[in-house]
């Protein structure tokens, strides 16, 4: 079998506008999942009950489901409850936030409750509020052991990404099933989005490992 060499030459520029569009994406529901994570994370850690139930239902429910499945429910399922259609792209960004939140949660609850419990005690007998001693000497050290589960997540996300192409939405993986349904090149595009992932993918990868070395370095000092 012969590879179609110029086919692969000219989808390129349109795959990478795809990736583009996947790594923003990525981008945003990781960003957003940071934000969802850090408050449910903690309030995973928390003394008061209806918090602490509400944290871990919504973190069973997420990581115990398909992440296809909550795209549905967000672009399907949602509208006929508010009676408003969703964009493609806000249903995507929604979707795998929320998915995202539940992950990065776990992570941030495991790197909080790495901390020695004497850090914490230490700072409240130096006068600190909870939120203070959370904020100035709990996440800091907890940052740094949370760096490499969230690159991860970071990479898992970028993969997971794919799955919004069943709601129409064109990223790499959908730009990619376009180009086959209208040149039939399936083995050439494949293989040129899989490039491309993995591209991406050890990139990040390196990205993470370069954190990871400068917050030893940091340590050391």
């Amino acid at each position: 079998m012969e590879l179609d060499y110029d086919l692969i030459v000219q989808s390129i520029p349109i795959l990478i506008l795809g990736a583009g569009v996947t790594l923003q994406i990525t981008l945003l529901s990781v960003g957003f999942g940071l934000l969802i994570g850090l408050f449910v994370g903690m309030a995973r850690l928390s003394v008061i009950w209806p918090l602490r139930t509400a944290a871990r239902v919504y973190v069973d429910f997420v990581r115990g489901t398909p992440l296809l499945v909550q795209i549905f429910l967000t672009y399907f399922a949602l509208p006929i409850v508010t009676g408003h259609r969703i964009d493609p792209f806000i249903a995507a960004i929604t979707a795998c936030s929320i998915n995202s939140g539940a992950y990065v949660a776990e992570i941030v609850r495991a790197g909080i409750q790495s901390i020695d419990k004497g850090q914490m005690e230490a700072a409240r007998s130096l006068g600190m509020t909870f939120p203070q001693a959370m904020r100035f000497v709990i996440l800091p050290q907890a940052l740094k052991r949370v760096v490499p589960p969230l690159g991860n997540e970071f990479i898992a996300m970028l993969k997971d990404s794919s799955l919004v192409s069943v709601i129409g939405f064109e990223e790499l993986t959908r730009r990619g099933q376009l180009i086959i349904a209208r040149t039939y090149g399936s083995f050439e595009i494949w293989m040129t989005v899989a490039v491309i992932y993995m591209i991406m993918t050890f990139t990040i990868s390196r990205l993470v490992d370069w954190a990871e070395r400068r917050f030893r370095t940091y340590d050391k000092h």
